[in-house]
């Protein structure tokens, strides 16, 4: 992890609010849950009746595998962003993030999927830190581990590859299971709506202060 010039408050309380989300979420009985969900998750046939929804669906998740692994880059990828943009400016680029990768996932479902399956999670808004990460520290060293066949292989990649490989997979993967959107499933256009808006956000301001 690079290192930052001070306490990353606004990554931590973004966790931690995920976090308390799931603990509650866990606590209900099934049928209050999947009320909870479709009232609060982001159901794109209700958008415009229920528009808070995108931003309350990015702090619901589906399971412990789904929270544990968006905090995992939440974590190590969101300090240094905020260090970058300072504590406000990143908590509106990571709800703006998570707006956007709601509203690309919509459209998809619209037009190829199930408008009524409800999308939540924080894996589209963190796709944006990715996405920020990649354009400010392109050459940071990131470790992880890439399965091959029923083992994980370590490695330590530049950002770049390790965001870019990664940006890669939830594209191919996007056509691949796009024939089977209607079924629901992971949000593979939030995640890619959510990078390119993260990326844009990070680099347009310097694109502008240079013209």
């Amino acid at each position: 992890m690079n290192p930052t010039r001070g306490f990353s408050f606004v990554n931590l309380f973004l966790i931690l609010l995920c976090i308390a989300v799931w603990v509650y979420e866990i606590s209900l009985p099934p049928w209050e849950l999947n009320g909870f969900i479709f009232q609060y998750g982001l159901v794109p046939a209700e958008i415009f009746n229920k528009p808070w929804t995108l931003i309350t669906y990015i702090f619901i998740h589906g399971g412990w595998l789904h929270i544990t692994g968006n905090m995992i880059y939440l974590w190590v990828f969101g300090d240094n962003v905020e260090d970058r943009l300072g504590h406000f400016k990143y908590l509106l680029f990571f709800i703006t993030a998570g707006v956007f990768a709601g509203l690309t996932q919509a459209f998809v479902s619209f037009l190829f999927g199930n408008p009524y399956v409800p999308l939540i999670g924080a894996s589209g808004a963190i796709a944006g830190v990715l996405g920020a990460y990649m354009y400010y520290f392109p050459y940071a060293r990131v470790f992880g581990l890439i399965p091959v066949f029923i083992f994980l292989i370590p490695v330590e990649w530049s950002a770049a590859v390790f965001i870019g490989f990664w940006f890669l997979l939830q594209i191919v993967n996007g056509v691949l299971f796009l024939p089977y959107a209607h079924e629901g499933g992971v949000a593979w256009f939030a995640h890619i709506g959510g990078f390119l808006i993260g990326y844009a956000m990070a680099m347009l301001p310097d694109r502008l202060k240079r013209v």
